[in-house]
């Protein structure tokens, strides 16, 4: 017969209520570790009113492309300065034990992989004339994954599959393997690195500091981009060498236009997709001897000069030694001759002559009867629910009016004003 005490039914040796009570722990640690992978409280802010409601993402990643777009303006602004079209940049990754870590969800060695696929393909789309190549530091060994080239799909296939960290990073041996693969660049590519750094510290085989000086020597734009804590030889770097240094950040900013850590990281890295700003002391002008090779015959047997090896159809013939390569851009490995594309070449002549940044439109600066009710590049509405004017900008230039998609999609990808070409177009027909 189990003896009871205080009135309240409960056994006074508790056994069996502990470990029930413990399970209940168990379930409730597990509920909460489910809202916390989730982390559903980053999707609301609150309004004026001081009511809660889901964060605008349209209008969040917009005030993010502005941002940025008006910080590459500025800085061209700001002095005479010429842009590097034909770029070799290699992408070095930390895939050591820091990598690991789970302050980015599953892990940032995934949320880093992906971002490096996105930045991948939107840097050849706005650089089709340069080249990129992976270097990963894993076990204090800095391990070269894809050598200079111009297709995205290989290198996102390198990297997806050697994914995996353990050991230290070693920021020296990265820098020594970078140098020696851009040493040997001509004079007119423009060479940076993009260090994507997880570690706090860095273990070196000698002294780090001579090889940040062999970096500046050979003119190599060195940038990092931190996933930890800022680190005092990183900044050395960057300021010696004339690139960006950067920390990932897991705040809101006032203006609510950083939402999370991984939104952060993919912003600092997206920045470094346009061409930077040369140095005016080290940005020469030279011709460029160039190829444009024809595509090969269909069903012809050939040896590929970049893979060695025979290939069935397609590929293009290298003018001058009429060699077989499988991409374009590329350098041919016979006669050394620049392969490119004329679209290639038209479309890195956007970076010349940028369009003009757009200007924001306050609701209450226009009245209702003045403004457009439809976007002058999609004829999308303008207005909101219940005829309320929405977010939309307007071109300094043709003052006609667009929604924040086109805004976007004309920056990033058009290239062109449709309002300016339809005033060029129309003054040229009268």
């Amino acid at each position: 017969m189990s003896n009871f005490g205080n009135g309240k039914g409960k056994p006074m040796n508790g056994d069996d209520d502990d470990d029930e009570d413990e399970g209940n722990e168990r379930d409730l640690e597990a509920w909460e570790r489910a809202y916390a992978d989730e982390r559903s409280w980053e999707s609301l802010q609150e309004d004026e009113s001081g009511l809660l409601r889901p964060i605008d993402n349209q209008a969040l990643h917009h005030a993010q492309y502005r941002r940025r777009l008006r910080s590459l303006s500025s800085a061209s602004a700001a002095s005479r300065i010429q842009k590097g079209l034909i770029r070799y940049l290699y992408l070095v990754i930390d895939l050591s034990r820091a990598a690991g870590e789970m302050d980015l969800r599953p892990s940032r060695m995934v949320v880093v992989a992906k971002q490096v696929e996105a930045f991948v393909r939107e840097f050849f789309d706005q650089n089709p004339l340069s080249q990129i190549g992976l270097i990963t530091i894993k076990n204090g060994v800095a391990q070269c994954l894809t050598d200079l080239g111009g297709s995205p799909e290989s290198h996102i296939k390198a990297l997806m599959g050697k994914l995996g960290c353990a050991g230290e990073a070693s920021l020296q041996n990265a820098l020594e393997l970078v140098h020696e693969q851009l040493d040997k660049i001509p004079s007119y590519g423009h060479r940076e690195v993009i260090i994507l750094y997880s570690a706090l510290s860095t273990c070196d085989p000698g002294d780090v500091l001579e090889t940040i000086q062999k970096c500046k020597k050979s003119k190599i734009r060195c940038s990092v981009i931190g996933l930890s804590a800022e680190i005092y030889i990183c900044k050395y770097l960057c300021q010696e060498t004339g690139g960006l240094y950067s920390v990932a950040l897991d705040e809101v900013s006032p203006k609510k236009e950083i939402s999370n850590l991984s939104a952060h990281l993919k912003e600092l890295i997206l920045e470094h997709a346009p061409p930077p700003p040369a140095i005016a002391e080290f940005a020469i002008a030279n011709l460029i001897k160039m190829g444009f090779p024809q595509r090969a015959a269909e069903g012809v047997i050939s040896i590929c000069s970049c893979h060695k090896e025979a290939k069935f159809g397609g590929g293009y013939t290298c003018p001058r030694c009429k060699a077989r390569v499988c991409e374009l851009p590329t350098e041919c490995r016979i006669c050394g001759l620049t392969l490119v594309s004329s679209p290639h070449l038209a479309r890195s002549y956007h970076h010349l002559f940028p369009v003009t940044p757009f200007d924001d439109v306050a609701p209450s600066i226009i009245p209702n009867h003045r403004r457009p009710k439809n976007c002058f590049g999609c004829q999308q509405s303008l207005l909101n629910p219940g005829n309320m004017p929405g977010r939309c900008v307007t071109c300094p230039k043709c003052k006609q009016f667009f929604c924040l998609d086109c805004d976007i999609y004309i920056h990033e990808s058009l290239h062109n004003c449709p309002g300016c070409e339809s005033l060029r177009d129309s003054k040229s027909v009268s």
